[in-house]
């Protein structure tokens, strides 16, 4: 203890007369500092798993993607099982969700629900900020083969 005391005197002293700090007293300075944790200081409380989950997600600022996530897996409960059969949503953006249709007859179908759809979903997911829906049909098939296309005509070249 008293060999502490005349180690930091003399450091102290050094510092005041040389105006700066020498290598060993910077690092026991910062060895003080750091210091050790101590069992019962502030912020070592035991705390929930659940708890440190939703820090995570609030840190991450998660919520919106889990939001999301939960929407596309509760879809059927959503919008019904026959709809839910014949659309999946595919992507959220800019507060658009789009939909994709088994058939051109759903996307037109869906088109004329879509102020009841988009109720439901707002009232389910406000977090969400959904504004409108997009539905599209199936997809037709790509013709495009490889990294690079050449303008032109298309696959009508191919067959004639």
């Amino acid at each position: 203890m008293a060999s502490d005391f005349a180690q930091e005197f003399y450091w102290r002293m050094r510092e005041a007369v040389t105006g700066r700090l020498s290598r060993d007293a910077k690092r026991i300075k910062e060895r003080k500092e750091r210091g050790g944790s101590k069992p019962f200081e502030a912020g070592r409380d035991p705390i929930t798993a659940i708890a440190s989950v939703d820090a995570l997600f609030s840190e991450f600022s998660w919520g919106g993607e889990l939001a999301e996530a939960d929407l596309f897996n509760r879809w059927t409960e959503l919008v019904g099982e026959q709809t839910a059969q014949n659309s999946t949503p595919e992507i959220l953006t800019e507060g658009t969700l789009t939909i994709r249709c088994k058939s051109t007859a759903w996307a037109t179908q869906l088109r004329l629900m879509q102020n009841e759809l988009l109720e439901r979903l707002q009232g389910a997911y406000p977090k969400l900020e959904i504004n409108a829906l997009k539905m599209l049909g199936p997809a037709a098939p790509s013709w495009k083969k490889g990294p690079r296309s050449v303008p032109g005509r298309g696959p009508r070249d191919t067959y004639g």
